[in-house]
């Protein structure tokens, strides 16, 4: 009875998503293989990588995710090299992601949740275990890996307090859903009970901890970081503010920023912006343009440019590079936070030693953020004025700069740890 008026709805939202997935496909070049394999068609040579092989599904929707997956895929790999590992995006950008990871054997584009895509993706993968992270329910995928016996477990697993009322006004329809998985590996306490209110069995619940926390420590040397400044054509003796992550918006609020620092600090400064979608890089270079700003995009730059000058800004239009500007940034602002996004990865700063700031909407990270402001590795401002003023104080005082970036690494140490008692899970389930 649950998955009747949902697949009715499925059929009819078939008209929307179709259209809508060929045309961010043709963005990334990549239309008809996506379709194809968003309604559970591989090639010949996808098959071939998958056929006769013992297989671990991983679904990361997004990019957050695909990173999040990243400890427990180089985990996985160690403890279990007799499996193949595929993973699966919804988005592009997670997909882009994806691809440069080498733990990984194949990626693929996730099935729409049609009863028979899913059924026939889940048959011709025939893998030993899906795993899924963060909180994706499909209510055909998971029933079909359910009556077909794949084990199916949680990792990661959150319920935000935006999705929570959602969700438990649907506990009827979600019950018999959750019932399916074998094991649910939430990300705090709250997120374990959350689930568990819902309908998880909870004794099939345990509260392991962020995989984010997992990820390696990132020392990177003087001479690095100058190889890596000379690549992107920044000058090395000047302050760079970095805002990833950031959104619609959010960007105008930082340019604002930007211009009342660079007035209040005793350094020249310079600012990379990094969009959380690439695809909106001329809408952002537009907004750049039309208020002033020298704009230089890091898809157009080249070895023999002259150096970005302070003042002027790098927009940063390419997947995948990230974390190496963020190991050139004096300070990192992650976006997504000053506008009602609930923000995105604050570990990323963290795990480079950077002093890492953000705005008030980080629902998504409630409980990372608290850890990282009672560390002292991160500040959150409720306002642009304070954005203004907290950096201020940041890029005027080298010391307490190095502070943060100390105690944000010191936080990950501590909380490491989650990989490991999600593998227990798994290797319950692969017996």
């Amino acid at each position: 009875m649950v998955y009747l008026p949902y697949n009715i709805l499925l059929l009819v939202s078939v008209l929307f998503l179709v259209p809508y997935y060929l045309l961010r496909g043709l963005r990334y070049g990549k239309s008809r293989r996506g379709i194809r394999e968003r309604l559970g068609y591989y090639s010949a040579e996808q098959l071939d990588a998958l056929r006769g092989k013992k297989i671990i599904w991983i679904h990361a929707v997004s990019v957050g995710e695909t990173r999040a997956a990243m400890p427990l895929v180089k985990q996985l790999r160690s403890k279990y090299p007799e499996y193949k590992i595929l993973l699966t995006n919804v988005t592009e950008t997670g997909h882009a992601i994806a691809l440069k990871d080498k733990e990984i054997d194949l990626c693929l584009f996730f099935p729409f949740d049609f009863s028979w895509a899913v059924r026939k993706a889940i048959s011709t993968v025939n893998p030993e275990l899906i795993v899924i992270v963060e909180t994706e329910i499909w209510p055909n995928f998971t029933r079909q890996a359910n009556l077909l016996g794949i084990p199916l477990i949680m990792v990661n697993g959150r319920i935000s307090d935006r999705s929570f009322p959602r969700y438990r006004r649907l506990k009827f329809l979600l019950h018999p859903i959750l019932d399916c998985f074998t094991a649910f590996c939430m990300q705090s306490q709250t997120d374990a009970e959350r689930i568990i209110t819902l309908g998880a069995p909870d004794v099939r619940v345990e509260n392991t901890g962020n995989l984010k926390f997992d990820h390696e420590l990132v020392k990177v040397s003087s001479e690095q970081v100058n190889k890596c400044k000379k690549r992107y054509r920044l000058p090395e003796n000047i302050a760079i503010f970095v805002a990833g992550s950031t959104h619609d918006k959010e960007e105008k609020k930082i340019l604002v920023a930007y211009q009342e620092v660079a007035a209040q600090i005793d350094r020249q400064l310079l600012l990379v912006i990094i969009p959380r979608h690439p695809e909106r890089k001329r809408e952002v270079q537009s907004l750049l343009q039309d208020s002033g700003f020298t704009c230089h995009l890091r898809s157009e730059l080249r070895p023999e440019d002259d150096l970005i000058g302070p003042g002027e800004v790098l927009l940063v239009d390419t997947l995948g590079e990230v974390m190496d500007l963020y190991s050139l940034a004096d300070l990192v602002f992650v976006g997504g936070s000053l506008v009602p996004i609930g923000g995105h990865n604050l570990l990323e700063a963290a795990l480079l030693s950077k002093p890492v700031i953000f705005g008030p909407h980080v629902s998504n990270f409630k409980e990372i953020s608290a850890k990282l402001i009672r560390a002292g590795a991160g500040v959150k401002v409720e306002t642009e004025q304070e954005l203004v003023r907290q950096s201020v104080i940041i890029l005027n005082d080298s010391v307490r700069s190095r502070a943060m970036g100390a105690a944000g690494s010191s936080l990950i140490a501590e909380n490491a740890g989650t990989t490991e008692r999600t593998i227990r899970h798994i290797s319950k389930a692969l017996k």
